[in-house]
C-alpha cells in the first residue's frame, strides 16, 4: 500500500514534511502545495523555489504539484523540475476555492472539458516528466464524472488521485467512494484515492470495498493523528511525547523559516492537531487566543500538561458536531470574523473551510451582529487565514 501526503495550502509544505518525516518516518510520497509554473524562460523563486529545492526535500519522494492552464509553462516548468532531479509532475484538477474557480483553475478546468482535452494532451505528449493528475468529480453534481472520467481515460496519465465530492461540496458530505471504484474498474492507469480517511476503521472499509487499492493520499487525518500512517503500517499510535516533540520540532523550524509568524502557522496546524485530544474545544480555546511567542508556548504546555489525548484521534470539525444549525452558524461567524474583517478582498478561511462574502447563507448573515459581538473583544486576535 502506498501512502501519501495531500497537498495542502499552507500546511504541508517542506518545512512539516521534512519533519514529520523526521518524527514519524517518511510516507511513500509528499505532493507539494500547488505551484504557479513560472513563465517559460524563467526558473522558480521565493516561496515555490522553497518548495521544490532538492536540498529541502532530501531523503523523501516529493512530487510537484503544477496549477495551470497555459500549456507552454506548464512544460516549461516540468522541464525545469526534471533538471532539479524531479521524476513526476501533478496537475492540480481538485482545488474547490471559488477565487481559483473563477480563473477556470484547479476544479474550474473541468467546466471546459473541450480545452482541457486540448491541455492534457498537449503536456502529456511534450512534457518531460510522466504526469498525474489530482481530481475532483465535477463542479456542481455527480453526473459530470461519466465525461470527466472519458475523458481521463483517453489520456496516458502517470496516475490519477480521485477526490471524489465535487467543487460546491468543498470539504462538507461524505465522499461518493462509488466513483472512485468505478475509476478503479475503468481506467488504463494506476488510481490512488483522497477523501476523509481519518482512522483504521475508514481505511480498513475502503480497502474491503475496493481490495484493489493501491494508494491512498492522506490529509486532514494525517493533520490530526501524525501517526495515522504509520498505524496503518501496522505500528503504534501517537504517545503524548511524541506529539509534543513533534510540534516542538515543527514550531522551532518554523521559527527558523518565518520568525514571529510561526505562531499564526502552528494555529492552523492546531485547527487539526486539537483533535487528538479528549477536549478538543478546549485545546482551541487555550491556544487561538495567544499571539506572543511566550503566550503561544505557555499556551502548549498547559495544553500537554493538562489535556489528556483522546482514545483515537480523528479529524472532525467540533463545531459541526456540537452545534445546532443556527447556533453553528453564529459559531462560523465569529471564527471567520477576524479574517473577514483584516482579510484580503474576495476569500477568506479558516483550516480548510472557506468563506466568500457572496456565499455567506442568509442565516449565517442573520448571524452576523450576533457573531460579531462575541468577537469584538478578540478581534485582534487574527486567526491565521490563508486562502485556498
Amino acid at each position: 500500500m502506498i501512502l501519501s501526503l495531500a497537498p495542502m495550502e499552507g500546511i504541508t509544505g517542506h518545512v512539516f514534511r521534512r519533519v514529520h518525516a523526521e518524527c514519524f518516518g517518511a510516507l511513500d510520497c509528499y505532493y507539494t502545495p500547488f505551484l504557479p509554473p513560472p513563465r517559460v524562460g524563467n526558473r522558480f523563486g521565493g516561496k515555490a523555489f522553497k518548495e521544490v529545492d532538492p536540498a529541502n526535500n532530501q531523503g523523501l519522494n516529493v512530487v510537484p504539484q503544477l496549477m495551470s492552464k497555459n500549456a507552454d509553462e506548464f512544460v516549461w516548468a516540468a522541464q525545469v523540475l526534471a533538471d532539479m532531479g524531479y521524476r513526476e509532475v501533478n496537475l492540480n484538477l481538485g482545488c474547490p476555492s471559488g477565487t481559483v474557480v473563477a480563473k477556470g483553475k484547479g476544479s474550474g478546468f473541468l467546466h471546459n472539458l473541450d480545452e482541457l482535452e486540448v491541455f492534457l494532451s498537449d503536456v502529456c505528449e511534450r512534457s518531460p516528466l510522466p504526469v498525474s493528475v489530482k481530481t475532483r468529480l465535477g463542479l456542481e453534481n455527480d453526473d459530470e464524472y461519466e465525461r470527466v472520467l472519458e475523458l481521463y481515460c483517453r489520456m496516458p496519465l502517470a496516475e490519477l488521485i480521485v477526490h471524489p465530492r465535487v467543487q460546491k461540496d468543498r470539504y462538507t458530505g461524505s465522499p461518493r467512494k462509488e466513483f472512485y471504484g468505478e475509476t478503479l474498474e475503468r481506467a488504463p492507469f494506476p488510481v490512488a484515492y483522497n477523501g476523509d480517511i481519518f482512522d483504521l476503521e475508514d481505511m480498513d472499509a475502503l480497502v474491503e470495498a475496493y481490495p484493489g487499492t493501491r494508494h491512498v493520499m492522506l490529509g486532514r487525518g494525517l493533520l490530526a493523528n501524525p501517526a495515522l500512517a504509520r498505524m496503518v503500517k501496522g505500528g503504534p499510535a501517537a504517545t503524548a511525547a511524541e506529539l509534543q516533540r513533534f510540534h516542538d520540532t515543527l514550531f522551532a523550524a518554523y521559527a527558523e523559516e518565518i520568525g514571529g509568524n510561526a505562531v499564526f502557522r502552528m494555529k492552523e496546524w492546531w485547527f487539526y492537531a486539537k483533535c487528538a485530544f479528549a477536549d478538543p474545544a478546549t485545546v482551541h480555546k487555550l491556544v487561538r487566543k495567544t499571539k506572543k511567542v511566550d503566550e503561544y508556548r505557555a499556551a502548549v504546555e498547559r495544553v500537554f500538561r493538562e489535556q489528556p489525548l483522546a482514545p483515537t484521534a480523528r479529524f472532525y470539525d467540533y463545531v459541526a458536531k456540537s452545534c445546532t444549525p443556527a447556533s453553528k452558524d453564529v459559531e462560523r461567524c465569529r471564527l471567520w470574523m477576524p479574517a473577514y474583517m483584516f482579510g484580503s478582498a474576495g476569500e477568506w478561511s479558516l483550516g480548510n473551510h472557506c468563506v466568500e462574502r457572496d456565499e455567506l447563507s442568509e442565516s449565517l448573515r442573520a448571524c452576523l451582529p450576533m457573531a460579531l459581538c462575541f468577537c469584538v473583544k478578540g478581534f485582534k486576535d487574527r486567526f491565521t487565514h490563508t486562502c485556498r
